[in-house]
């Protein structure tokens, strides 16, 4: 092999390894390409309004969604760098900033907007009929978790005399069917979905537990926000604009949901129109977060207060 051709190879050699050494240190992301973290619920309504629209494409960026179980899982992956945006319950992103997972919040995505619902045979008709029950949630992370530790000690039950066990939100529904769980506290639609088809009874809504709670928000994480500033905008602008389009054309935003999470549009479009969807992050959204966290401290969940200047980004 002669000179010129080596110096050719050791060309390309450098160059490939510039360009991974540019991946790893963006986190995986390009300044057009933006990978986001999403749970199986209309709770992140806008997010999908905005992938069927185009809003992304028309910002010039190419989004990939990824679907997890729960926000703990999301988080998780955020975590590693493996997700740069996510779309998650306000507990599970509060508890892994206190847990120094380098995140913020950039903006809110709806409020409230979960449900207690019992077998329909359980006999359970009260928050104080769940003592000695087994209820489903999301998982120990998730803001379910936290409105029912909230909605027992409000009603004066201990939660050591409920069993809390964990389930995929698609497994919820047929589990309270069966009468393998007497319970389950679920976000939309599937709280939704039981009651109408006769398999639960509404116990209680989330706006009863906690009014006006903050849920779903988006999260970011910090070296994306420091290093891809121009992106992150963009998804936040197309964030705002399918937000508005939800508020305002419930039926034709439940048609853009993935049908895994949508089996009855009709349910679906009224859910919607029901639920308080929001972007962007004004002093009434702060303070919202910052009282559900001053809760969870209360509760036991959150060990110790965390700062606005913690939780949330400055844009």
């Amino acid at each position: 092999m002669d000179k010129k051709t080596l110096a050719i190879i050791a060309i390309i050699v450098i160059a490939l390894v510039a360009v991974g050494a540019y991946f790893a240190t963006s986190g995986g992301s390009s300044d057009n390409v933006v990978r986001i973290g999403h749970l199986p619920s209309d709770h992140d309504t806008a997010l999908f309004v905005a992938k069927e629209k185009k809003l992304f494409e028309d910002q010039g960026l190419t989004v990939e969604l990824t679907q997890f179980n729960n926000g703990g899982d999301l988080m998780t992956a955020m975590a590693s760098g493996d997700i740069d945006i996510g779309y998650a319950g306000i507990t599970p992103v509060m508890s892994s900033i206190s847990q120094g997972v380098p995140v913020k919040v950039v903006s809110g995505a709806q409020i409230e907007g979960s449900a207690i619902v019992a077998n329909k045979n359980s006999g359970i008709t009260t928050v104080a009929d769940l003592k000695g029950k087994t209820v489903a949630t999301p998982g120990e992370a998730t803001i379910q978790n936290m409105l029912l530790t909230s909605a027992l000690t409000q009603a004066g039950v201990s939660t050591d005399s409920v069993e809390f066990t964990t389930m995929k939100a698609a497994q919820m529904t047929d589990a309270l069917k069966a009468g393998q769980v007497d319970a389950m506290i679920i976000w939309e639609p599937y709280s939704s979905i039981a009651v109408k088809n006769g398999d639960g009874v509404l116990i209680e809504n989330s706006s009863e537990i906690i009014p006006g709670h903050p849920c779903c928000c988006v999260v970011a994480r910090e070296d994306f926000i420091k290093d891809h500033r121009d992106s992150l905008d963009k998804v936040l602008k197309a964030h705002e604009e399918a937000t508005k389009f939800t508020n305002e054309n419930p039926a034709e935003a439940a048609k853009m949901l993935p049908e895994d999470i949508v089996p009855d549009q009709e349910l679906q479009a009224k859910v919607i129109a029901d639920t308080v969807f929001i972007s962007g992050l004004d002093a009434e959204y702060k303070q919202k977060v910052m009282d559900f966290m001053a809760l969870e401290v209360q509760l036991g969940l959150l060990k110790q207060p965390l700062t606005e200047e913690q939780i949330f980004a400055d844009l």
